[in-house]
């Protein structure tokens, strides 16, 4: 987590935000899309792999963010609809009402979540999610050290 803040801190001192969703090249698209393939390490989130990226590529904070989040659409839908295939062997009528309503209220929240943070990055840097998680990596490293969580 502190490895990849500091290469989000790098990215948000070295970038150029010149660039817009529209602006995005074939180029930039494959680096944003090897970068969330290092999702995978743990401690990175998908959308902080490739939102710095996108400004290691020159996007602005605002079109960086857009892009990751339309990028996760497919991953996300693809997740979802094997997991509901699997689990349709389990689901009985009254907890399809719960499933719909869950994934409904998910959608608004997600849909919110997502305009907060679009709006956000578009008067503010990223250095917020840096503090965060150098604070929260550290929390994590005492903990570890002190024995009170298991690697």
């Amino acid at each position: 987590m502190i490895i990849l803040a500091l290469i989000l801190a790098l990215a948000e001192k070295i970038a150029k935000f010149r660039k817009d969703v529209k602006d995005i090249t074939f180029f930039d698209s494959i680096i944003i899309g090897l970068a969330q393939a290092l999702s995978l390490i743990p401690g990175s989130s998908r959308s902080g792999t490739t939102i710095t990226a996108g400004l290691f590529v020159g996007l602005k904070r605002e079109a960086a963010a857009r892009f990751s989040f339309l990028l996760s659409v497919p991953a996300v839908l693809a997740s979802g609809a094997l997991q509901l295939y699997e689990a349709l062997k389990f689901i009985d009528q009254s907890m399809a009402v719960n499933i719909i309503i869950a994934t409904v209220v998910s959608g608004i929240s997600g849909y919110l979540a997502i305009d907060f943070l679009l709006k956000f990055l578009k008067k503010n840097t990223t250095f917020i999610f840096v503090f965060y998680r150098i604070a929260l990596g550290i929390f994590i490293l005492i903990l570890l050290f002190n024995n009170i969580i298991q690697p």
